[in-house]
């Protein structure tokens, strides 16, 4: 993640992702994000407006519309916000992921590591791997916090960093052209804590 445990608040998070991202547009043939400034993608820009944005229309995206894509898109409308309610590094590393793997991914990785670590159900039941978080979702991260503490939040925390390896490796397989990307998603988005 982009800076691990000091971060605590949707700004300092949006912060730390518009350093690793850069202001600068792009437009890569080999990026499946396609054109992309401050790291919103084409597609994130087109979402958030209702409408198909146009390569030039990113390359003019200010940082501010930025900032309330992430806020809305990565933070609210993901309810990554519950999940930081109960756990700020936690919700931190997710959402992170989330702005760079898609939202779903992200909240499907924090599942399937809660569910692992639920010590075959004595914690809480198993979630649901859905890529929703929502009341479950934060209850269980709730409930495994209660039993494990600090300790445990920095076990998860490196749990999510490991399935986010995962996912990046597995995309390199099924798409060689992403191996150019591969160095810097790991250094920036898992490796950021050594």
């Amino acid at each position: 993640m982009l800076g691990g445990f000091g971060m605590t608040t949707p700004d300092d998070i949006i912060d730390e992702i518009l350093r690793a991202e850069g202001s600068q547009f792009t437009n890569d043939p080999a990026d499946s994000g396609g054109p992309t400034k401050y790291g919103i993608t084409q597609a994130a820009l087109s979402a958030h407006r209702g409408a198909w944005a146009t390569p030039a229309e990113v390359a003019a995206l200010t940082e501010a519309e930025a900032r309330l894509i992430y806020r809305r898109r990565y933070w609210h409308d993901t309810k990554i916000d519950m999940i930081s309610a109960v756990s700020p590094v936690i919700g931190a590393e997710v959402m992170d992921t989330g702005v760079n793997a898609g939202p779903p991914t992200a909240i499907r990785m924090l599942q399937r590591a809660l569910n692992a670590l639920n010590n075959r159900g004595a914690l809480f039941p198993d979630l649901v791997v859905d890529g929703k978080a929502g009341p479950a979702t934060a209850n269980a991260l709730r409930m495994y916090l209660a039993q494990r503490g600090a300790d445990g939040e920095r076990v998860l925390f490196v749990v999510l960093n490991g399935l986010q390896v995962e996912h990046y490796t597995a995309l390199v397989e099924r798409r060689e052209k992403d191996e150019r990307f591969y160095y810097g998603w790991v250094r920036e988005r898992a490796a950021a804590q050594l």
